[in-house]
């Protein structure tokens, strides 16, 4: 049996023929940068949020950067970020000039560890980036109450939860939040798109401006800006996709629960959910202890891989080791917690397709690899 991480395929046959009339109309209207269907997408997914403002852009990288820059950061700021996350947060700090501190993780959730984060700030500190991984919410509130009128902005970069909610509310509901529909994310386009999402209409002009080579107008420059615009074709999908993100979801957080049950008495460490958080399971990570089996971890993908399924590994190197960011100074043993999920981490295929059969060969291969 073969089971994908993430079935593409599968989601593609249930939206084909609204894509495919979309994108007539497209060719029909010749708009292909902008126009109306890029404006329609951007209503109803901050129809979907509850925020009252999104912004499409041409990636989530860009809407990061953009969501930093529109808080004011610049040449010199602080910017505190978890250790374990998509490098694409640490490069879009770095893009805005900005000085990157990293803080260590949770050791249940490998959410960011809120209080190594607020022991990071100091007087040069202008952001902390809580990343929402997995599906889930970092814990917001704790931030924004411990930094609140300190003139430190949270920028939420929740590319990895659309439909996620923390306490009811969702990312960006008082701030501003960055996202990407990277093809794989549970809203994922075909190809490369992403938006930021605020209640604040001044942060959403500023974010318009900069993806938008500085103007609102033709030939109208206010600010140096960039070239980040959502593509069209790219606004025909998610809208598509988007009318079914709710039940998707809803089919991953059952998949997730027959997870649960399935991995019972595994030697694996399940994921957690944190309280407060409604989850919407982008990625199932589980945790294999290596009980003194070096690099137990990456013989068990070994095994699934070449049995068919596709798992994966998300991240398999905190920020601070990879290369391109060795530069920041860290050193091995800076981030303990982050350091070790890195080696035990391993996401097991999901997503809204996936059957009983499949998630039962999942954990079959998964019993046998671990021995």
């Amino acid at each position: 049996m073969n089971v994908p991480l993430v079935d593409l395929r599968a989601a593609h046959v249930e939206v084909a023929e609204e894509v495919s009339a979309g994108l007539h109309r497209i060719m029909a209207a010749t708009a292909f940068v902008g126009g109306e269907e890029v404006a329609a997408f951007e209503r109803e997914y901050a129809a979907f949020t509850g925020v009252a403002n999104c912004v499409g852009l041409a990636n989530g990288t860009d809407a990061v950067e953009f969501a930093l820059r529109a808080a004011g950061v610049g040449p010199g700021d602080e910017v505190i970020i978890p250790a374990n996350t998509f490098v694409a947060t640490a490069e879009a700090a770095h893009r805005a000039g900005a000085k990157i501190v990293l803080a260590d993780v949770d050791p249940a959730t490998y959410l960011m560890d809120v209080e190594d984060a607020l022991a990071r700030v100091t007087p040069a500190t202008k952001a902390i980036v809580p990343v929402h991984l997995y599906g889930q919410m970092a814990p917001l509130e704790r931030l924004k109450s411990a930094v609140g009128g300190s003139g430190v902005t949270i920028v939420e970069d929740a590319a990895q939860c659309q439909g996620a909610l923390r306490h009811g509310l969702p990312a960006g509901h008082d701030g501003i939040a960055a996202t990407s529909f990277y093809p794989g994310k549970n809203l994922g386009a075909y190809g490369d798109a992403g938006a930021v999402v605020t209640a604040d209409p001044d942060l959403a002009r500023k974010v318009r401006l900069l993806g938008s080579h500085g103007g609102l107008t033709r030939y109208t420059h206010e600010v140096i800006g960039f070239n980040s615009r959502l593509d069209a074709m790219q606004a025909v999908v998610l809208r598509a996709k988007l009318a079914r993100l709710a039940g998707w979801n809803e089919a991953r957080r059952s998949a997730a629960e027959r997870y649960h049950g399935l991995l019972a008495g595994l030697d694996v460490v399940r994921p957690v959910t944190a309280d407060g958080n409604e989850h919407v399971w982008h990625l199932y990570v589980v945790r294999v202890p290596e009980r003194g089996v070096p690099q137990r971890r990456d013989k068990v993908l070994e095994q699934l891989n070449a049995a068919g399924v596709g798992a994966a590994l998300h991240y398999p190197t905190p920020v601070h080791l990879t290369p391109a960011f060795a530069g920041l100074g860290y050193a091995a043993g800076d981030f303990p917690n982050a350091e070790q999920v890195a080696t035990e981490i391993l996401s097991l295929p999901l997503y809204p397709q996936i059957t009983p059969e499949q998630q039962e060969y999942v954990v079959s291969v998964l019993a046998d690899a671990l021995g």
